[in-house]
């Protein structure tokens, strides 16, 4: 359970959150749908909750266990295997180590006392493992990670060599499996940040189920309209106008319906309110005017003032960045070639022998399976990562580069927004950076705040404003819609349709795909390339 106390969440001097009293409160039973605008604190308040990180004001309590799943991955031991990682949500992990040590010992001394001094501890940890249902614990940890899509083969790999998508998986089993007997049954907490970045269509069906059946408490912030929907009981609203926490007690499509309600309401109020304030003030401007009437102009010109200041604000139009893609600079005709290109993790084959040409204007998506390699493709064009083979990528006339990284690795989080975006773009007038991070909601004390301390929705905004002033005239980009609300989405998608250098594009998104109108597909693990078709739009989900 988790209860608040007059919490108050600021970044900065700006407040983005008060919640009197014990407002907000999870208790087993509840599926709640943390919602908002992009940078409204959706993110920040999920922290707090976690205990990542303290209030500007206000307590916190928490009582059980509490899994938290943050937007950007924190795995720890990148050496240890992904099913060890899972393992370790119960402790098992070290255990099956400790076996897996003295069973080694058992089948390679050749000292009698050795072997029966491991045979006597292999006992005890055995025992112990049993007692903790290792045995039955290590199938259902196997179990939910296939479900999660992530095979048999994936969970005896060390971390360091999973992709990205893969790592976060791999964080959403272990917190999932830790709050599961097997029955879907907990008493544990779950806060989740965007749970499905990197699932496939099948995952996401099965994570719906899964959650609609937990019995613990849920908070969840996704901007997936229909697994709002299937799961969540309760919806809380975080409010960037007001800076407070609207608590509907239902499901999100009577939310949804209870909230335009609500803001209609207000606007009648305010109406009314302001009707009536401005014919106090009419009548104070003629009593004014009389030096006996002064005392009653002034009263009847305050009694305005309260009116008007007791009613809610009433939501003006919401901000939206205005994205567009660069004007891309003159290149030859092949910009960007690659032959050969080739990825290895120790003796793990990632994918070899891809060859690419990206022609001036070209359009090509990337499609494969989780972990065939699609993101290591995009870092090994833009030069972030060299190929293991012979090959390599080779710069045509007039190559300019625009990289858009999924986990925004090229966002230094101890920066502040205004420094990342000087270090990327350093030839560009800084009031000409300005006014272009305040098209992207970025000016002011904004422009101050340490990037790392951004949600998953302003950090795709910052770095999406970086490739605007590159003049790119290829751009690489990995998931660009992730983290984004529905509007800033498409802001996202109209620039792809519009843009006229080449793009490269990796994406779960259908509707990314489809406004990027591609004219070739790149299949990975074996790179096989084709001209485009509908009939791979199935795949782009699955992919």
């Amino acid at each position: 359970m988790i209860v608040t106390h007059d919490l108050e969440v600021r970044v900065g001097a700006r407040t983005l959150l008060t919640a009197p009293g014990d407002q907000l409160r999870v208790q087993p039973g509840d599926r709640i749908g943390l919602v908002g605008r992009n940078g409204a604190g959706k993110t920040t308040t999920m922290r707090i909750l976690a205990g990542e990180t303290e209030p500007y004001g206000g307590s916190v309590d928490r009582a059980g266990e509490i899994g938290y799943l943050p937007q950007d991955s924190r795995e720890g031991n990148i050496d240890q295997s992904a099913r060890d990682r899972v393992l370790s949500a119960r402790g098992l992990d070290r255990i099956r180590t400790s076996m897996e040590r003295q069973q080694e010992i058992m089948e390679t001394t050749e000292d009698e006392r050795k072997r029966d001094s491991a045979i006597s501890k292999y006992s005890r940890l055995e025992e112990r493992y049993h007692a903790l249902g290792g045995y039955e614990a290590a199938a259902e940890c196997a179990q939910i990670c296939d479900n999660l899509g992530l095979p048999a083969r994936i969970l005896d790999q060390p971390l360091k060599t999973l992709s990205g998508g893969q790592r976060r998986r791999v964080e959403l089993a272990q917190i999932l499996f830790a709050a599961t007997a097997g029955s879907g049954k907990s008493a544990t907490t779950l806060l989740l940040d965007e749970p499905t970045n990197h699932l496939d269509a099948d995952s996401i069906g099965w994570l719906r189920s899964f959650l609609a059946r937990h019995e613990g408490g849920l908070i969840m912030i996704s901007h997936d309209v229909e697994l709002l929907d299937a799961v969540c009981n309760k919806v809380w609203y975080l409010d960037a106008v007001r800076g407070e926490a609207d608590v509907y007690n239902m499901g999100f499509a009577k939310y949804k319906d209870a909230r335009a309600t609500d803001e209609a309401r207000r606007r009648r109020e305010r109406a009314n309110a302001e009707k009536k304030a401005s014919a106090l003030r009419t009548q104070a401007a003629k009593l004014g005017a009389k030096a006996t009437k002064a005392r009653a102009a002034k009263q009847m010109a305050a009694r305005a003032d309260r009116m008007m200041g007791e009613l809610d604000e009433v939501r003006v139009a919401d901000k939206v960045a205005h994205i567009s893609f660069p004007e891309p600079a003159p290149c030859g005709k092949t910009p960007l070639m690659a032959t050969g290109l080739t990825k290895m993790y120790g003796s793990l084959e990632v994918f070899a022998g891809v060859d690419l040409a990206v022609d001036r204007g070209s359009r090509v998506v990337v499609l494969g399976f989780n972990g065939a390699g699609k993101t290591t493709l995009l870092k090994l064009l833009a030069g972030v990562e060299r190929t293991d083979g012979e090959g390599g990528v080779v710069g045509g006339h007039g190559l300019k580069i625009g990289y858009f990284a999924q986990e925004h690795d090229t966002i230094d989080p101890d920066k502040t927004v205004w420094e990342n975006t000087v270090a990327a773009c350093p030839d560009v007038y800084q009031q000409e950076l300005r006014t272009l991070l305040g098209a992207f909601m970025f000016s002011g004390e904004k422009l101050e705040q340490p990037a790392g301390t951004l949600s998953g929705g302003e950090k795709t905004r910052l770095a999406l404003a970086a490739l605007v002033s590159s003049r790119a005239n290829v751009l690489l980009l990995d998931e660009p819609t992730n983290n984004l609300d529905p509007v800033s989405r498409e802001q996202v998608l109209d620039a792809l349709r519009t843009y006229t250098g080449a793009v490269v594009l990796v994406t779960h998104d259908p509707g990314a795909v489809r406004a990027l109108e591609p004219e070739r597909v790149i299949v990975l693990p074996d790179g096989t390339e084709d001209l485009w078709s509908d009939d791979y739009m199935e795949l782009v989900e699955l992919a």
